[in-house]
């Protein structure tokens, strides 16, 4: 299993990232695909996930911002990143699970995972 994510970039504040992962060895269009992040001296969080059956989810601190999107046929999930601010500063990782963690209780952090896209937002 492969998830190959890029995207990530220096941008000032205010701007704008895509990042796309790639999954490949995996029946992509049953799992739940999320994004995490993590700051430097900051736990991992859970930004954003697509379940299997569509439904998005994002962590309170980007809703409005980001958009988690899927194309099942290129076996790819995409996080569109707006207005972006000083504090979305991190590295990026995309995970691919059974079970999406905004449904089921003790799922986060389980699956696949990409390597990591730095995302830098100057102010």
């Amino acid at each position: 299993v492969q998830l190959q994510a890029s995207g990530g970039g220096l941008v000032q504040a205010g701007g704008s990232l895509r990042l796309s992962c790639v999954v490949s060895g995996i029946m992509f269009r049953v799992y739940a695909v999320n994004w995490y992040r993590q700051a430097p001296g900051r736990q991992r969080e859970l930004v954003a996930g697509s379940a299997s059956g569509g439904n998005t989810n994002y962590v309170d601190s980007v809703k409005g911002r980001f958009t988690i999107s899927r194309d099942n046929a290129k076996n790819t999930v995409y996080l569109q990143m707006n207005n972006l601010k000083p504090e979305d500063t991190a590295v990026y990782y995309c995970n691919a699970v059974t079970n999406s963690p905004w449904e089921v209780r003790g799922a986060e952090g389980r699956g696949y995972w990409g390597q990591g896209t730095q995302v830098t937002v100057s102010s």
